[in-house]
């Protein structure tokens, strides 16, 4: 009889429950699938109690046991032993036996024995009479709560409802004795419940999409991506130990195995020659493989997952740009500008990369530049243009010599050829090109007011088209006051009328004019010159005085009458300073007075007042020119009647301008000066 023990010393550190098993279709496993064995009073520790008998048809190498309950265990042999003595285990025991080949699973029914499946029977003879189990932690009376419960006579740990190992993989729980009223005899001791794992989850591809890049030419073995996949069994058991291979390869040329996966990294790498991986061979430069990750290290038995990987066989420049002829030909009209030819390329590499797109150079025949190429981006053409426009009478034919190469350069085993330079011959057209002006614009200056018919200058035209010995006939084109004459055959312009600077149609001093200079050409060209004119200023224009009109009160305390302001045309020293004056001859004396205010300006004045009439006074106002030129104005003054802050000039006339008014419009003239 075995020694009574205390409730720490019996209780187990660990209970491994076994919660869910799937049923699996194999050929091989166990010779006897249910096993019936009565109740004992007490399983003895390291008894036999039955022989099971289990092959994998391949010699059992690395055969491995589990039992569904931690207080057994199968012997190498077959053999399942209790793992200490105990009274009780439940109705039924599971045993899961498995090698690399095949696995299987028997069950064991225990007749007579209690419903405590999954349970474990806590037992301790030696507890007082009316004491009971209890039990605490993780699964009981805490989240998630109600997992397992204790009988708490018997101290059987039972489990409520089925248990998920991904979820909470361990639970950690507490048992102690009470006595009736509830207190504490013993404990808590820990009690930890390991979920043993199932293989109920398949690997998964959580990192996708899987795209992968390999150089074509590279060498054997050479690693393009790594797939690593997910299991949520447990990383300790087989059940998540994984292992990985390629399923199916599209296309399947030029090999239907171009790659090879590491079946326990998850590495892609080429197998085939670097020949076979050759960018510009293959049927297509993209290959989709569906990988697939087996888990229990790749068995039959083990689950799995796949997902898509996809590989691009990228391009390296191995191959130069050749043009398509030797020589191209191009004609050109002389003066023109724009794309004269289109030189075409091939090149075998890939027209997305720099290892396809093609860059021209002009390398001789452009001295002057006239010449520019670009790459078309569509088709990879070199388009050859005139920047500046030929000279058909300088040179009628150019020759090019054009060279092509990629954006990206060669790979060292490859060079450019003979193909990658071409010659371009183009031929300049002649066109009856327009007379030129020399020079233009032309400009003359001369004095206003010369004589009709006086010669201004001689215009000069030449044809650029100096092979074609062609006549030029000269006509104007724009004269804008009608002044001007140009023989059509010298280019001889004289005057038709005087020209005058203070025209309208002078800015400035300067006139413009323009001419046309047609040649005989068929059909004629035409050229156009331009004439500027610079007037200079002779005194042709009198001065004249403003304002002509003033009024004044007849009773005013103020014998100022209007300030004058006098302008002229003409340009200095021909105009200011003026000299005003009153002419005497036509006017009393000791009645009005005109006084000089500065260069351009004059006071007329009052010696007395006057009755209230209409007065004309002339004022007579003289520039400085050489000879100076003189005009005589009628200053137009009302004399009106100003009473009671009222002013009437009815009998002085119909104006009705103040004389303060006057003065301060004069006065506002002054300062606009």
């Amino acid at each position: 009889m075995q020694p009574r023990t205390p409730l720490l010393c019996v209780l187990l550190s660990q209970v491994l429950m076994l919660t869910s098993a799937e049923g699996l279709d194999c050929t091989p496993g166990f010779q006897q699938k249910v096993f019936h064995i009565d109740q004992p009073a007490e399983f003895i520790k390291d008894q036999a109690i039955l022989n099971l008998t289990f092959s994998d048809c391949k010699g059992n190498d690395k055969l491995r046991y589990e039992v569904s309950s931690p207080y057994f265990k199968v012997n190498n042999d077959g053999s399942l032993v209790a793992l200490r003595n105990i009274t009780a285990v439940g109705k039924t025991l599971f045993v899961h036996a498995r090698t690399p080949h095949a696995e299987d699973m028997a069950e064991l029914v225990i007749v007579g024995g209690k419903d405590i499946q999954g349970s474990l029977q806590v037992v301790d003879s030696d507890r007082p009479e009316g004491s009971k189990f209890r039990l605490t932690g993780k699964g009981v009376d805490q989240e998630p709560k109600g997992i397992f419960r204790i009988n708490e006579n018997t101290g059987s740990v039972s489990v409520t409802r089925t248990l998920d190992r991904e979820t909470i993989a361990t639970y950690q729980l507490f048992v102690e004795t009470t006595d009736v009223n509830g207190k504490t005899l013993e404990g808590p001791v820990p009690l930890e419940v390991i979920v043993i794992d199932q293989n109920d989850n398949r690997p998964i591809f959580r990192e996708g999409p899987y795209i992968g890049h390999v150089m074509e030419g590279s060498p054997t073995g050479t690693t393009v991506m790594r797939m690593t996949a997910f299991d949520a069994d447990d990383p300790a058991t087989d059940n998540a130990l994984l292992r990985y291979n390629i399923r199916q390869q599209t296309p399947d040329k030029p090999s239907p195995n171009m790659f090879y996966i590491d079946p326990e990294k998850g590495d892609i790498v080429t197998v085939v020659s670097p020949a076979l991986l050759d960018r510009e061979t293959l049927e297509n430069p993209k290959y989709e493989l569906i990988i697939e990750a087996q888990d229990m290290a790749g068995l039959d038995v083990g689950l799995t997952g796949t997902a898509t990987a996809t590989i691009m066989i990228d391009d390296k420049n191995d191959h130069s740009p050749k043009f398509t002829k030797k020589e191209f030909q191009a004609t050109v009209e002389e003066g023109a500008v724009g794309v004269i030819v289109n030189l075409t390329v091939e090149d075998k590499d890939d027209p997305t990369t720099g290892a396809w797109r093609a860059a021209y150079t002009i390398i001789n025949g452009n001295p002057g530049q006239s010449f520019e190429i670009h790459t078309n981006p569509q088709t990879n053409e070199g388009m050859l243009s005139v920047v500046k426009p030929l000279d058909y009478e300088i040179s009628a034919f150019h020759t090019l010599l054009i060279k092509v190469e990629n954006e990206d350069p060669l790979v060292p085993d490859v060079s450019y050829g003979p193909s990658s330079t071409a010659t371009v011959h183009i031929t300049v057209l002649d066109v009856n090109e327009g007379p030129v002006f020399y020079p233009d614009p032309m400009m003359v200056t001369k004095r206003e007011n010369i004589s009709v018919g006086s010669v201004l200058l001689t215009v000069n035209a030449t044809d650029p088209d100096s092979l074609q010995h062609q006549t030029i006939r000269y006509s104007v084109y724009k004269d804008p006051a009608g002044w001007l004459n140009i023989n059509p055959i010298n280019g001889t312009v004289d005057t038709r009328a005087v020209l005058d600077r203070e025209s309208p149609f002078v800015h400035n001093s300067v006139y413009t004019a323009l001419f046309l200079a047609i040649d005989s050409g068929n059909p004629p060209a035409t050229g156009t010159g331009t004439l500027l004119i610079t007037l200079e200023d002779v005194n042709d224009n009198a001065p004249f005085i403003y304002p002509t009109v003033a009024e004044v009160c007849d009773d005013a305390k103020n014998l100022s009458v209007v300030i004058l302001g006098a302008s002229d045309k003409d340009l200095h020293p021909n105009t200011d300073p003026f000299k005003f004056e009153i002419h005497k001859q036509a006017v009393p004396d000791k009645v009005w007075k005109i006084s000089k205010i500065n260069n351009t300006h004059a006071l007329v004045s009052l010696f007395q007042n006057l009755n209230k009439a209409n007065y004309h006074l002339p004022i007579m106002v003289t520039d400085s020119g050489k000879p100076p030129m003189t005009n005589i104005t009628d200053l137009r003054v009302q004399v009106c009647s100003c009473k009671n802050s009222k002013v009437d000039c009815n009998a002085a006339g119909d104006l009705h301008f103040s004389v303060t008014s006057v003065l301060l419009l004069s006065l506002f003239s002054l300062a606009c000066l």
